[in-house]
């Protein structure tokens, strides 16, 4: 069955947030909050009958407004054109509804049972697409992996035909200094032998 959904709100970054939710672990869930925000005492269920009707027109779904404004909530909000210190100091006075604000008002169990099963299908939906984006993630990583290996055995097999060329290359020049030396032994011979010539022929 159903859970009821209650109205949560709080305020993270440039953005008042609120959801309905069935529980507080499932708004700071929807929020992506790292912490609880409720036992920080920056969040609360919300009494204000304009949040309520918007988040149950939207249940499981995050609304924002610019933080410090008191404009409507939506889906998509505007970032905030000016911080809390350059809001007007004089504001319309609120509604008798705005002063009732901390009173929840009651929802007719239709509605209830509605918005949570709307609520379900949201939590549903963005549980699929965490698991994509997990997948995709993964798949990522997977082929960062690849792509290092590869990496890896390209270098590696480099690393081989170097010194495969090297050990070559070294036998080669030890052939050749043998050859190098024999042939210096051999023209240290010649050369005496064609200067003892040279020097009978003088005599």
């Amino acid at each position: 069955m159903a859970r009821k959904l209650k109205t949560y709100q709080t305020s993270l970054g440039f953005y008042d947030l609120a959801i309905a939710a069935p529980s507080m672990k499932a708004a700071l869930e929807a929020w992506g909050a790292g912490s609880n925000l409720f036992h920080q005492g920056v969040a609360k269920e919300s009494g204000d009958p304009e949040v309520i009707d918007a988040t149950m027109s939207k249940p499981g779904v995050v609304l924002r407004r610019p933080v410090g404004s008191h404009g409507p909530f939506r889906e998509h909000a505007d970032l905030p054109t000016q911080f809390a210190d350059d809001l007007p100091k004089h504001r319309p006075k609120k509604t008798a509804a705005k002063l009732k604000a901390g009173i929840p008002r009651p929802i007719d169990d239709k509605a209830a049972r509605k918005a949570a099963i709307a609520f379900e299908r949201e939590q549903r939906r963005r549980e699929g697409q965490r698991r994509k984006e997990e997948a995709a993630r993964a798949r990522q990583a997977q082929r960062r992996e690849q792509a290092i290996a590869k990496a890896q055995a390209a270098l590696e097999k480099s690393g081989r035909e170097h010194d495969e060329r090297a050990a070559s290359i070294a036998a080669e020049r030890k052939r050749l200094e043998k050859k190098l030396q024999q042939e210096d032994a051999r023209w240290a011979k010649e050369q005496e032998r064609l200067k003892d010539a040279l020097r009978r022929a003088r005599e």
